[in-house]
């Protein structure tokens, strides 16, 4: 008999006389003359009751199954009499597919704080928690596809092994097949030169789009920074599209949409999950997230946000005068506090943005924007490239880097320049978001920071 996922067995609009189902037991429950077995496989957030008649032989059975082992039972699926479920189980024959220690298991108790979990990173998704988490990270990934697929965007992957630093931070890991007993040069190397794990694929995809149009790229980013707050992990993925023939509005119109589209999305076909983070993890979530469904963003320049950072009736730890960059309380303050809804900054000033971003007439700033959210702070990140030659060769005279390294990038400045626009999504973030996790190792099955890749 093959076997039906209990999502969809829980789903079925009668009676079944012949049903297979596989999982794992989350709780067993004895009773007198049979046995309940509360099961989940992972494939939705609510569990089936499997009834098991006590017979010579399942009750042998029973003894070594226990929470977290693994089942097969075979029966009919019928009306249960209990409330809160439609279904359950009759059992007529169950087998132990994988058994568990009862007293290593390390998953015996209803609730277990975060800091626990993340210790047992390779089992958290057996909770309730973490599989309605990664039932929301799956969902989100293809509505981030569907979205640009159906706008016409073409997906293309960029490289993850880079000689470029995107963002000129620094702060990039390197790879090398070198002996770190017995170094040598970055001419002995695999590639002849020094070789890192990318921070971004941004400048690929600027790319591609100036030869296919639309593009996007969505994949793992690495950044190296030694630090161990709840926004910051090693590694984490990143959606970056780039559009020919665009603008600084073009820009904000398609990050703007694509966050109300996944939200639309997420609260539509994983409404089961989004509603176990509302009631235990964010009691707020779901108004936030009608918001951002439903109202325009704001949009205000940066001078605009420091005026209305100034004159806020509250203090900041960092400075807000013209030039500085947001800081995540900035931002916080403009999207939770001020507009109380998501916003978008525009024209920061040149020195707090990268190389390629396009300078404004004012000489001044350049057509760079941010998405700021509620709880988050900064989601999108973006701008209008510049374009002009001359322009991007002074830049990044400015700014001390090699214009040799970006020979290839400022080709396409000479070989029928366009203007063209694109930003980068942090995906843990929007997790963060549609959840209301407020520690971004909590969004992604397996997080990697400093000292710390056990999995």
């Amino acid at each position: 008999m093959k076997r039906i996922k209990i999502a969809n067995a829980l789903n079925a609009l009668a009676p079944v006389e012949d049903i297979l189902i596989k999982g794992w037991v989350r709780t067993k429950r004895d009773a007198k003359g049979f046995s309940f077995l509360e099961l989940n496989d992972g494939s939705g957030l609510k569990n089936i009751q499997a009834i098991v008649d006590h017979t010579p032989e399942t009750l042998a059975l029973l003894e070594s199954i226990g929470t977290g082992a693994s089942v097969a039972v075979e029966g009919s699926l019928s009306a249960s009499p209990g409330q809160g479920q439609k279904w359950e189980v009759k059992a007529r024959s169950l087998t132990l597919i994988g058994a568990a220690d009862q007293v290593t298991y390390p998953l015996q108790k209803k609730r277990h704080s975060d800091e626990f979990l993340r210790t047992i990173a390779h089992l958290r998704s057996r909770t309730n928690k973490y599989g309605a988490m990664f039932r929301i990270r799956s969902e989100l990934a293809l509505a981030i596809h569907d979205f640009f697929q159906e706008r016409g965007f073409f997906h293309i992957h960029s490289p993850i092994l880079t000689g470029a630093d995107c963002e000129g931070a620094g702060e990039m890991f390197r790879v090398t097949t070198q002996d770190r007993a017995k170094p040598g040069t970055a001419m002995d190397d695999f590639f002849g030169k020094d070789a890192f794990l990318t921070v971004s694929g941004q400048l690929s995809a600027e790319m591609l789009a100036l030869g296919l149009g639309d593009v996007y790229t969505f994949g793992p980013t690495f950044r190296a920074e030694n630090s161990n707050t709840p926004r910051h992990v090693a590694e984490f993925w990143m959606v970056e599209p780039e559009m020919a023939f665009a603008d600084l509005t073009d820009d904000m119109d398609l990050g703007e949409a694509l966050i109300k589209s996944v939200t639309s999305r997420i609260l539509d076909r994983r409404a089961d999950d989004v509603e176990l983070f509302a009631k235990f993890v964010d009691t707020t979530l779901m108004v936030g997230l009608e918001t951002i469904i439903k109202e325009p963003f704001a949009r205000i320049p940066y001078r605009e946000a420091i005026r209305i950072l100034q004159e806020a009736s509250r203090s900041f730890e960092f400075p807000t005068e013209f030039g500085c960059d947001l800081q995540t309380e900035h931002e916080r303050y403009l999207a939770e506090e001020h507009f109380k809804k998501p916003v978008i900054v525009f024209d920061y000033p040149k020195e707090v943005k990268a190389f390629y971003m396009r300078l404004n007439d004012d000489n001044e700033t350049v057509a760079a924007m941010d998405v700021l959210v509620p709880r988050i702070g900064e989601i999108i990140g973006g701008s209008q490239r510049e374009e002009r030659l001359e322009v991007l060769e002074r830049r990044i005279q400015e700014l001390s880097l090699s214009q040799e390294a970006y020979w290839w990038y400022l080709d396409t400045r000479r070989f029928g320049t366009v203007p063209h626009a694109g930003f980068g999504l942090g995906f843990e973030r929007v997790l963060m978001m549609l959840t209301g996790v407020t520690n971004i190792r909590d969004v992604i099955p397996f997080p990697r920071a400093p000292k710390s890749l056990d999995f």
